[in-house]
């Protein structure tokens, strides 16, 4: 009988215990790479996103302000006006219709008008605090005139009541039909009016404006929330002109720039105001504003670079060359509360204002 012999079927070997922990450790191990290399993209998108959110808000800030500051004094006499003297109190800017003022040190320095008015330590409105500007706490305001062509006010022939608080206007002969003053963009209450007659030149604050037409009138009634008519004022009010015949008008613009602090849970923005309208916001999470003047200083006969403060040193602004902008921007998206704090730097050129071959 023949042996038969039954193999011994042999199953394949399996893992040991060994085997599966070092596998298991070099999975957590890559996976653990893979989750810090996936945070780390996450974190850079999110770094992007702030930063061009950021950048944003602060190019549009600085884009406004830079038109304007550029502007600075075109249009004004020589110099500037000096405004109404003798009169009840000074002239003021930065404040409202509701007589709110925005910014505080609001009198225009001599109740002169220059075309640019420093704000040094003067940026935000009622001294709020905010946590997250830099120390120590920087912040300024600044505010600039200038004459807006826009609006051909130009067009129109004013005359000019005996006691200069009432301009009734007529279209001229150059210019038979002028926009209509109280059109879209055309002047309203609060509106500041540059006149000129044969008499010299000064400054109004319109109350009431109303047309027919393409005739209009623009009172200049005293007690004006800025207090530039003073019809009692004892020299360089409109009645000081008004016998110096057909008078040219022309809108101002006095634009001030300053952070606002709203409502607790509410983040700061930069505001523009304009004449004695409502202010605007400009841009959000705008938490510091530095302005800082290239002044040519007249005792000298030199370039005072960087200056912060050119009156409290007394130097005239009409002697400024160059404004140096510094804002400071707050991402309003954050990541885990880690927001992105961001500076913006430039410089604009007062072209308009009283030129001295000092560079």
């Amino acid at each position: 009988m023949e042996n038969m012999r039954i193999e011994k079927h042999n199953p394949e070997r399996g893992f040991s215990l060994m085997e599966l922990t070092v596998a298991t450790a070099l999975g957590l191990l890559v996976m653990t790479a893979m989750a810090s290399l996936f945070k780390s993209g996450m974190n850079s998108v999110m770094l992007v996103t702030q930063r061009a959110e950021n950048q944003q808000d602060m190019r549009a800030a600085l884009d406004l302000m830079v038109k304007d500051l550029s502007l600075a004094g075109a249009g004004l006499p020589s110099g500037g006006i000096q405004l109404p003297l003798g009169g009840v109190t000074d002239a003021k800017f930065g404040c409202d219709q509701s007589g709110a003022c925005h910014v505080v040190n609001n009198t225009y320095p001599g109740n002169y008008m220059y075309g640019i008015i420093p704000g040094y330590l003067n940026g935000v409105e009622a001294d709020a605090v905010i946590p997250a500007a830099p120390a120590p706490a920087v912040n300024d305001s600044v505010t600039v005139i200038y004459c807006d062509y826009n609006f051909p006010l130009f067009e129109y022939s004013v005359a000019l009541n005996a006691t200069g608080t009432v301009a009734t206007l007529t279209p001229s002969v150059a210019y038979p039909s002028p926009p209509p003053i109280t059109n879209a963009g055309g002047i309203q209450k609060g509106d500041l009016i540059m006149l000129t007659t044969s008499l010299g030149t000064a400054v109004g604050e319109a109350t009431t404006v109303s047309s027919s037409g393409t005739t209009g009138t623009i009172d200049f009634a005293n007690l004006d929330p800025l207090n530039i008519n003073q019809s009692t004022a004892t020299s360089n009010n409109i009645k000081a002109i008004a016998g110096g015949g057909t008078a040219t008008a022309y809108r101002l613009f006095a634009v001030t720039y300053y952070i606002n602090v709203p409502a607790a849970g509410s983040t700061p923005r930069l505001m523009r105001q304009v004449n004695g309208l409502t202010p605007q916001p400009v841009a959000d999470d705008i938490i510091n504003l530095q302005v800082a003047y290239d002044t040519y200083n007249s005792t000298t006969v030199a370039l005072d670079a960087n200056q912060p403060n050119p009156i409290g040193v007394g130097e005239s602004p009409n002697n400024i060359q160059k404004i140096n902008l510094v804002v400071m921007g707050q991402s309003i998206i954050n990541n885990g509360n880690k927001s992105q704090n961001m500076y913006l730097a430039t410089d604009v050129s007062a072209r308009n204002m009283a030129f001295r071959n000092i560079y």
